[in-house]
């Protein structure tokens, strides 16, 4: 991309963000215009008339729903990959995973949209605030979102209001939990082998113990040099 059409792109995007200001924030919607991408966050409440208008209104266009994914934000701007001083490769030991903050607003449903009409892209985001996590489904504005959404409540648990056929479509059918959920077992819950004798699968409580792993702390060079010194010359 040559620089007169990134800043074309800029410009379009920029603007872009203050119609979204003037128009959803009465309704509690909240821009972010970073690194020349627009987010618009809506509350659950004005989800659908949000995105019915950002589909149909000439100033918008919004006619092609690129993804739908889920998000879950424990943790969020946390990290236990993170030591003072780590190796670039091998694992050492393990550690505790860290507390899940903002629990309150832990799961979000972010839709990716595209107007070929105005050259434009735009993300949106709506948190869920119930538990289980709800929100509503945009299948009966973008279709396409039937399987994103599907996806979603498979790998997050995000529940999909209005969806038509809202099941999993990745894991199996016993499976049990939620694997992108930041408190999902590595190892997760189940097993499964087949039994000859009985000629089907068995599914059986993971035998592994539940460990994260992070990078071997490098220490320093003949850190045991002093100490050894020490107790030759007691000797």
């Amino acid at each position: 991309m040559n620089e007169t059409v990134k800043s074309n792109s800029q410009t379009r995007h920029a603007e872009l963000a203050e119609r979204l200001r003037e128009q959803f924030g009465p309704l509690g919607g909240e821009v972010v215009f970073a690194l020349g991408e627009v987010t618009l966050e809506i509350p659950r409440a004005h989800l659908l008339e949000t995105c019915r208008t950002l589909r149909d209104a000439d100033e918008y266009r919004f006619d092609v729903l690129i993804d739908s994914c889920g998000v879950d934000y424990a943790a969020y701007g946390q990290s236990e990959w993170e030591t003072a001083t780590a190796s670039a490769s091998g694992f050492g030991r393990g550690v505790e995973t860290p507390e899940p903050q903002n629990v309150e607003a832990r799961f979000a449903a972010v839709h990716h949209l595209l107007s070929v009409t105005n050259n434009l892209r735009l993300r949106v985001r709506a948190f869920c605030d119930s538990e289980p996590p709800i929100v509503d489904s945009v299948v009966g504005i973008w279709p396409a979102a039937d399987w994103f959404e599907r996806e979603a409540f498979d790998m997050y648990g995000i529940l999909f209001d209005g969806h038509p056929d809202l099941r999993r479509i990745l894991t199996d059918y016993g499976f049990m939990g939620h694997p992108f959920r930041k408190d999902f077992p590595l190892g997760g819950y189940v097993e499964m082998r087949y039994d000859a004798e009985q000629r089907r699968v068995i599914y059986e409580p993971v035998e592994l113990e539940p460990r994260t792993l992070v990078p071997r702390v490098v220490r320093q060079a003949n850190a045991g040099a002093a100490p050894a010194a020490e107790d030759a010359a007691d000797a």
